[in-house]
């Protein structure tokens, strides 16, 4: 029999979280952790939402399946036939979703986005009127409603079953879940790169706060299905999207907004209750849930399959990982390559290096960093990074003689990446389409009501 697959993801989360050694109160994901495969060093395929699960769900990288910015911004996949959900249903799965899903239209629109995508149900609870920060309880509902689903389950068919939260995105809820204490700001300290400063712990125990609410969701999920009998014949899959939603982190290619969050359960894997420190991209689950299926894969995907990873401590597999941005609310190609030791990114804008404020969510940090001049801040045209000696990614080493070997490797590794799965952007700048909303890079408000605060098509 067929395993089940039970794709959970969170919003903005990162790594930031307790498994990943960060003072974040997620004592049920951790738990769970123990019994899983926690992967340390994997990567989305751009820090920005609907990109990276594109990414994820097509095995394909954003610039080849279309997904070229935010799905509410207008933006589409090329062929929704290539999405996960379709070639499962082709493979006799039931396809659920309840929940987020960040692939077709209004991420909250579940009705609309499980009809695009082409899942058989959508199990997802009512959430009309809600405002931001109440759509963290909108998460719990929905966990109590996966479990009633699970608990009925009595098809003989294997089933895929989507639970995306919108915690940890902004707007943060405005109180802890009812089985948490109140989190203070006073005792909280920001990851880096942030500032510990007095309003970025204000914003950052708004996060910690959400947190409680994905955990607690988290925890009635998994426990339904172990209390169902589903934990030992399913693949549990946990993940976010791309780094929590603070300046320097999502929509940026530091390890801060790449990095994420990636725990998985095979049942009778070996692995389970281990660590692997090997890189992984997202971009690669597709085709590694092929194999643990043992069926065949598409011919489209451009990821590489890590199941051996799950069953030989030994198998090595990707040497770099590739990364990208096009679009988050404003125009900001870049492209990065990361191997386990350096870093490299180019920016393709070279008429604005500024720091693109408006792809910061709007928030207290973001005012915070305003007020303190962060439209001074400019980005290199190339950088490289020795993460061994500089993870922050603080001090860039492009010019520096001793590098260039590395240099030239690298940006070789990028080219080569670029040029077998047809990057557009090799051929020129990305024009706005019909449908697409893009502000102008110079803005400082991504929310803005103003039309000339947009690009017009064919800009």
């Amino acid at each position: 029999m067929k395993q089940n697959i039970i794709y959970i993801h969170t919003h903005d989360s990162g790594k930031i979280l307790s498994p990943y050694g960060y003072n974040v109160p997620t004592p049920a994901l951790a738990d769970f952790t123990k019994d899983a495969t926690i992967f340390r060093e994997a990567y989305c395929v751009g820090p920005t939402c609907s990109p990276s699960r594109a990414g994820l769900l097509t095995g394909m990288y954003p610039h080849s399946n279309g997904m070229y910015g935010l799905s509410q911004r207008g933006f589409k996949l090329h062929d929704y036939n290539q999405h996960l959900v379709h070639f499962l249903n082709q493979h006799d799965y039931n396809t659920v979703l309840c929940g987020i899903q960040h692939e077709a239209g209004s991420y909250i629109d579940h009705e609309q986005g499980a009809k695009t995508i082409g899942y058989k149900q959508d199990i997802s609870t009512d959430n009309a009127g809600l405002s931001e920060p109440e759509l963290a309880e909108w998460d719990y509902k929905n966990a109590w409603k996966v479990k009633e689903w699970i608990e009925s389950y009595r098809d003989d068919k294997p089933f895929f079953l989507s639970y995306g939260l919108f915690s940890t995105h902004r707007k943060f809820p405005e109180k802890s879940h009812d089985n948490k204490e109140e989190i203070d700001p006073k005792y909280v300290m920001p990851p880096s790169p942030l500032a510990d400063d007095g309003p970025i712990r204000e914003d950052y125990a708004g996060y910690l706060r959400s947190a409680t609410w994905m955990d607690e969701s988290f925890k009635v999920v998994i426990n339904a299905i172990k209390d169902a009998g589903f934990y030992d014949n399913s693949i549990i899959i946990f993940t976010t999207d791309h780094g929590i939603a603070f300046p320097f982190n999502k929509c940026n290619l530091f390890d801060s907004g790449i990095a994420v969050s990636l725990i998985m359960r095979v049942a009778g894997s070996k692995m389970n209750g281990e660590e692997v420190n090997d890189l992984v991209s997202q971009v690669d689950i597709f085709p590694t849930l092929c194999d643990l299926l043992d069926v065949e894969k598409p011919d489209y995907l451009q990821g590489e399959s890590f199941a051996k990873r799950l069953e030989e401590e030994a198998f090595r597999g990707r040497e770099a990982v590739f990364s990208e941005i096009n679009y988050h609310t404003a125009y900001e190609p870049a492209r990065s390559v990361r191997t386990e030791r350096y870093k490299y990114i180019k920016y393709y804008d070279t008429s604005y290096l500024k720091i693109n404020r408006t792809n910061i969510d709007n928030s207290i940090s973001k005012a915070y960093y305003q007020e303190n001049g962060i439209e001074q801040v400019e980005k290199p045209e190339e950088a490289l990074y020795d993460l061994l000696f500089d993870p922050g990614e603080k001090n860039n080493v492009i010019n520096d003689s001793a590098y260039q070997g590395i240099a030239d490797e690298l940006r070789e590794k990028l080219a080569s990446h670029q040029k077998e799965t047809n990057d557009p952007i090799l051929e020129g700048h990305f024009r706005v389409q019909e449908g697409w909303k893009i502000n102008k890079k110079e803005n400082y408000n991504p929310s803005s009501k103003n039309p000339d605060d947009f690009l017009k098509v064919g800009e």
